[in-house]
């Protein structure tokens, strides 16, 4: 990730309200002559992407949309937007817990450990968690010291190196890193004090 062109403003959330979107993926299907299909996964991961448009709002909110807009240069500059759907090491209506997620497994020698969320058997790298809502513990015991968390990267760096072969997990909220993917912002009056915009797609920055 580029943090040069990255800014660690977090999208309003009134803005943020009525976001349509979520993760995706691309995947090549070949049709064979037999009848079959063949599968294979263009990317890696997944990618998540919204559209901010289509609520009516009051004209205040499309001038502060229009404000956060200009000050990350269009798509140039990426910023953190919180899911709603999924903001959290566990599901949304739960409160994370420092065991929810294994980020690693001491050696004795490391003392970095990037925060992962699973899905299943994939891995999702967490680059935007929230301030001071990250726990950390080691063998099922959570810390109240010893590690900092670097918010801008999302690595958890301890003061002493976990044990060999103790496990290391986490619990957290985070932000999604995104950009806006698109440099016009287009809006529209639908009525006194009230407007629309047309089109605000963001789209999350994964490299």
């Amino acid at each position: 990730m580029s943090l040069a062109q990255f800014h660690e403003a977090r999208l309003p959330l009134a803005l943020a309200f009525g976001a349509v979107g979520g993760p995706e993926r691309r995947t090549e299907v070949v049709q064979l002559a037999s009848g079959r299909e063949a599968r294979n996964a263009v990317w890696a991961g997944s990618r998540r992407r919204w559209e901010l448009a289509g609520a009516v709002r009051k004209v205040e909110d499309l001038y502060a949309l229009s404000v956060f807009f200009e000050a990350r240069r269009g798509r140039l500059h990426g910023f953190r937007f919180r899911d709603p759907a999924d903001d959290r090491s566990c599901a949304p209506n739960e409160t994370p817990s420092a065991l929810d997620q294994a980020i690693g497994t001491g050696d004795g020698a490391t003392t970095v450990f990037p925060l992962i969320k699973r899905y299943g058997d994939y891995e999702r790298r967490i680059w935007k968690p929230m301030d001071g809502e990250v726990l950390v513990a080691a063998d099922g015991v959570e810390l109240a010291g010893g590690f900092a968390v670097d918010g801008a990267t999302g690595e958890v760096s301890f003061d002493a190196a976990p044990a060999a072969g103790a496990e290391v997990t986490a619990g957290f909220r985070f932000d999604t890193p995104v950009r806006f993917d698109t440099d016009h912002l287009e809006t529209s009056l639908e009525a006194f004090g009230a407007g629309r915009a047309v089109s605000v797609p963001i789209v999350e920055i994964t490299g």
